[in-house]
């Protein structure tokens, strides 16, 4: 196993951590046999990070189980604070002694913000008094890093960035979202500020490899050396010397095996120019799918009414080159998850937009469409049940 260093505490992370939220099932639970299983042979092979949340059914209290098993001194914790349940300050406080006692700890080394996706989110909590919250308790020691996870734009997550001395953060990375969510800018925004970036759906939940087109699978399976899609998409986040911990969830020992063998010996820099033309290959033989060509540039942005329109067209896109469902989870979780929403409808067709876009798209219109197949009834039946749990 290979590490990497959190330049603000000297932490040695595996590069390699344990995704919590996709354990297998024993009917509707969390089989937590098979589970323990498979994490023991991860921290035998060295990887020393494992990361849940709150909001990850069942998956605290499994961690937490094996972790008391004589474990717990050989991993970091990373867990996440559902700051969207968060009314009062008191709630900060009762759900994070819930979190220990689901994971029979009495401290956290890397705590997040889940779904911290734009600043007005972080803004809210701030007037709640959690700045003053999270100081308490690493003076206490039972936090050791606090970080975000973050689904959005490259714009909110900077200001994000920004708005506070955060210890790391968490963003969607791979070679499909090079120019989407956070993306590469966003990555290198992070490192920049000298803070460890961890990587999650790093293979957009192994659809990039069981959901890819035959054509892109036919790709690298011709390509030298030979490597399976999963090997490829992993050396490519790899590759980037910005990223610190790349999430896998994995839930089969061969898994486990095969993402061990690669970090033991991916490393930054490591790609030749061969090599990358085989992703855009790929990429290519996936966007040929693309309903908007839109390179995520930002240029028509801000919109003055409201709507993310690089965010709105990835998702429109995911829904197409990837899947419905992934569409509409990235359409609903960037856009209307928030305490802004910026999604589609809110398009007023000023067409100041359109005056800056370097290919020359027809925002205003492609924007009516993405309203249209994106904001349909499972989007309203999703945004209803938000809103009825409190959510944002």
């Amino acid at each position: 196993m290979q590490y990497r260093e959190n330049p603000g505490n000297k932490d040695q992370l595996s590069i390699l951590g344990y995704g919590c939220l996709r354990y297998s099932k024993k009917g509707t639970a969390i089989d937590q046999e098979k589970a323990e299983r498979e994490m023991a042979a991860a921290v035998e092979a060295g990887v020393n990070y494992f990361d849940t949340a709150y909001t990850y059914g069942g998956s605290e209290a499994c961690l937490g189980k094996f972790l008391a098993k004589g474990y717990r001194d050989k991993v970091k914790i990373a867990t996440k604070l559902p700051h969207y349940y968060i009314k009062a300050e008191g709630d900060m406080e009762r759900y994070f002694k819930e979190q220990l006692e689901r994971l029979q700890t009495d401290h956290v080394e890397y705590y997040l913000m889940h779904m911290l996706n734009d600043i007005a989110a972080w803004e809210r909590l701030t007037a709640l008094g959690i700045q003053d919250w999270i100081a308490e308790k690493k003076k206490s020691g039972q936090i050791g890093n606090i970080g975000f996870s973050f689904h959005g734009g490259a714009t909110q997550f900077k200001k994000i960035i920004d708005s506070y001395d955060w210890d790391f953060c968490q963003i969607q990375y791979n070679y499909m979202d090079e120019h989407t969510q956070a993306g590469t800018e966003g990555l290198k925004y992070a490192a920049a500020k000298g803070l460890p970036v961890i990587i999650m759906e790093p293979l957009r939940g192994g659809r990039l490899v069981n959901a890819l087109p035959k054509a892109a699978k036919a790709i690298f399976a011709s390509a030298e050396p030979h490597r399976s899609p999963a090997e490829w998409g992993l050396r490519w986040i790899w590759n980037h010397p910005e990223v610190t911990v790349v999430l896998s969830g994995m839930n089969d020992i061969a898994q486990v095996e095969e993402n061990v063998r690669i970090a033991s010996d991916a490393t930054a820099d490591a790609l030749t120019e061969k090599d990358l033309e085989i992703f855009e290959k790929v990429k290519k033989s996936i966007n040929q799918h693309m309903k908007v060509p839109c390179t995520g540039c930002g240029y028509c942005m801000p919109c003055p009414h409201g709507v993310d329109i690089p965010t709105c067209f990835a998702a429109y896109n995911t829904r197409y080159t990837d899947s419905f469902y992934s569409g509409m989870k990235a359409y609903i979780m960037c856009t209307t998850l928030k305490t802004n929403p910026t999604n589609a409808s809110k398009c007023r067709q000023c067409g100041k937009c359109e005056k800056h876009c370097p290919q020359s798209i027809a925002i205003r219109q492609e924007l009516k469409q993405v309203a249209k197949k994106m904001e349909n009834p499972v989007y309203k039946v999703a945004r209803a049940i938000s809103k009825r749990i409190g959510k944002y």
